[in-house]
């Protein structure tokens, strides 16, 4: 493939991926895309790997776009810390992830835990439940570094369905 070829696909990637839902998008998807746009057949392994390099340079820059503005977060002000929401147990409430479930910081026997669980209520008290999963600092950070590695299973198993 000569290099104005690869422009061309690498520029409709990346086109094609900051304008996606990332929730829904899949790679095969924006193969599919790309090679309806530029009129091309993209599914030769030689411009598989390719459109699957610039997917993955893509998300690369999106990740440590993330992390950069989460770190600038955390050493921003801390004005913006006075929203900080925290459960009946003073656990900070880190995200909703639904009405029940939550993703909670808590110190628990002098170890700090990232809680992923369901609450219930009770006398008009949100509570924990026995459903979910409590990590270590290290767990999480395990957990954090293998999620492109979740992503990719995830995509293969969502591609395998199609």
């Amino acid at each position: 493939m000569d290099s104005e070829t690869r422009e061309k696909i690498k520029k409709t990637v990346r086109e094609l991926l900051e304008e996606a839902d990332m929730n829904e998008m899949t790679e095969y998807k924006i193969r599919q895309l790309a090679s309806k746009r530029l009129e091309l057949d993209l599914s030769e392994s030689k411009c598989k790997a390719y459109v699957r390099h610039v997917v993955n340079a893509f998300l690369e820059e999106q990740k440590a776009k993330q992390e950069e503005e989460e770190e600038e977060e955390a050493t921003g002000d801390d004005s913006n810390n006075n929203n900080n929401e925290f459960d009946d147990d003073g656990d900070l409430i880190i995200c909703r992830l639904s009405d029940k479930r939550r993703v909670t910081l808590q110190d628990f026997r002098g170890k700090t835990l990232i809680s992923i669980r369901e609450y219930y209520k009770k006398d008009g008290k949100e509570l924990p439940s026995s459903k979910g999963i409590s990590l270590t600092e290290e767990q999480w950070s395990t957990l954090r570094k293998n999620i492109p590695n979740i992503e990719k299973a995830v995509t293969k198993m969502e591609s395998h369905t199609m």
